[in-house]
This record gives C-alpha cells, structure tokens and sequence, in this order.
C-alpha cells in the first residue's frame, strides 16, 4: 500500500487507540506517561515504512544502520504511517553509534518512494555540537542552535532568524547527553512554539512567526543520514496529542 494511503488509515487507528488509551488515563499518575500512546509496539516496523535493507527491529529495538562497503547517497527516513502530527509531545529514547540522525515532525513527504522528508528536525548525533538543535530538513536550515531561544520572522521575503536569548551553555548541555547510551528527547510542537529537550533539559525554545513557512502540521519520520557508517536505535516511542 502507498505511504499516503497508509497514512489515511492509519489516522483512524490512531484515534481508535487515543480512546482506548484515555479511558486508564485516571490512573496514571507519571507525567512522563499520562495521556501518551505508543506508536511502536517494539517487536515490528508495523505503523512505520522504510528502507528494509536499513530499518529492522533488532531486541525489541528499532535499528537503523548503514555500512561502509554499502554507502547511502542522501538522507532517507523510517516513516510513520499511522497519520500526522499537529500539536503534540513525543517521548523516546534514542542512542547512536557514530554520524548523525533526527526526528522529523509536521514534515512532508518529498520523495515517498525513496522515504525523503521535509521540515523540522529534533536533531541529534554522535558528535559535540548538533544534538538538540532545530534543523528544518530540505527548508530554512538550523531555526535554533543548542541552548537558544529564538524568534522566526519574514523579512522582505527572506527568513530572520533572532536570537532572544540563552537556555544554557551548549558545551553544558552537551556534557548531559550520553555518548553510545540511551538519552531521552522530548519535542513539544504547541501552535507555533517549538520545544526540544533531552535528558531533562531543554535545548531550544522556538517561536516560529514565518507564518508561510511554518508547519502547522505533517508527519513524524527518524533518520539515516548520509555519510559514514553508522547505528541509530530507539525505543519507547510515544505520542499525546495537545489542544
């Protein structure tokens, strides 16, 4: 089936378990749990479509990799299919071995046969500088380096991007991220306020104001990104939609 009739169905299957899920929703009392729904059940790639020769799911996790003597020439992504994202929060747990990788959110399909995608981007890595920042993929670049707040605007066509002041120190906030380990990233998209945090703290605070630019909506994807060999895994993937 298609990816976009894949995602039409699966808009109606996530309604049907956002019910479900809220008639427990009393009883739990964990922020980090209360009114979320799981989008990986953590056996399959069901709800998710991608490049079978680089996506699995390997001991409960999914795995993407990519290996030297099999090169990948551009970016490509592991989509989910179960629908778009509007306002929302997404918890999980990533960690990654060597390159780099991201979360793309209220993005756009460009190439769906390839599994390329457009828009904004949680990023991460296993390096020292871009893990947390705002990237919009195949768009306007980095919106927030780590540890800053900014405002986007049009000016005379072109995008501004303002920084209106500091979270933290990007080498502090980096001294937080876990090489090789499992870390915790939080993206809260609330209107057109953009929210990333990992491990607790936040690493940018986005007002995107560039109303002809501005996703108001799209999908979720993870990423492989071009270049040397690398694994990215994630685990406890899951989503609660906001007003």
């Amino acid at each position: 089936m298609p990816i976009r009739s894949l995602l039409r169905a699966g808009a109606v299957a996530l309604a049907v378990a956002s019910l479900a899920f809220t008639g427990c929703k009393a009883t739990i009392k964990d922020p980090k749990t209360e009114g979320y729904v799981p989008i990986f059940d953590g056996k399959t790639l069901a709800g998710w479509a991608g490049r079978s020769d680089l996506w699995t799911v390997k001991e409960g996790l999914i795995t993407g990799t990519t290996h030297r003597d099999h090169p990948i020439a551009g970016n490509t992504f592991l989509v989910w299919t179960n629908g778009t994202v509007s306002n929302f929060e997404l918890r999980l747990q990533y960690r990654i071995f060597n390159g780099n990788s991201g979360i793309q959110y209220r993005s756009k399909l460009v190439d769906a046969d390839k599994f390329v995608v457009g828009g904004y981007q949680a990023d991460f890595e296993a390096g020292k500088t871009y893990s947390g920042i705002l990237y919009e993929e195949r768009g306007r670049g980095i919106l927030a380096e780590r540890g800053q707040r900014t405002v986007i605007t049009d000016e005379g066509g072109k995008t501004k991007v303002t920084v209106v002041g500091k979270l933290a120190d990007s080498k502090e906030l980096q001294a937080s991220i876990h090489d090789e380990q499992w870390n915790d990233y939080l993206i809260v998209a609330d209107g057109n306020h953009l929210m990333h945090f990992i491990n607790g703290r936040m690493t940018v605070d986005v007002v995107d104001q560039q109303s002809a630019k501005a996703a108001k909506e799209g999908i979720l994807a993870l990423q492989i990104h071009a270049g040397p060999p690398m694994v990215v895994q994630f685990r406890d993937v899951k989503i609660k939609k906001l007003p």
